[in-house]
């Protein structure tokens, strides 16, 4: 069982790359630890947990995670309901898509507030400018 391959498919099963994956999480990783974790065998429990949570799966999700049963629930369209427990699928949360909306909704207001500082800059500079023409004129 390699748990860091576990993380990444289910990462890029979920559409997040490393880099948003890593803001994602509580200690907030960069997109190179990330891609350090889903090259480790194995993960300390405490870790493993911090990643599920980000992923919005458990734990016991990802160790007990394959490729093969995901696409075989694709083309036969199965139940994973708890009466079909050959598959043993754990709930998957939603919690990783909401704290990803949040963080881009954060990061469009930051962009805002920016872009908005840069125009009344630019609009103080263009006023600058024309009084020193003013001067210059006046001279």
């Amino acid at each position: 069982m390699h748990i860091g391959h576990n993380i990444k498919r289910i990462r890029e099963i979920q559409g997040i790359k490393q880099e948003a994956f890593g803001q994602l999480c509580r200690n907030r990783y960069s997109q190179q630890r990330i891609s350090d974790f889903e090259n480790m065998v194995a993960l300390d429990e405490s870790l493993l947990d911090e990643l599920a949570t980000a992923l919005g799966v458990t734990p016991d999700f990802v160790k007990s995670f394959k490729d093969e049963n995901v696409i075989y629930n694709i083309q036969n369209n199965q139940d994973t309901s708890s009466s079909n427990q050959q598959y043993n699928y754990p709930t998957i949360h939603n919690d990783g898509a909401d704290k990803l909306v949040a963080l881009l909704e954060k990061f469009i207001e930051e962009d805002r507030i920016k872009t908005q500082s840069i125009s009344e800059l630019s609009k103080a500079v263009l006023d600058l400018a024309a009084e020193v023409k003013k001067l210059k004129e006046g001279k």
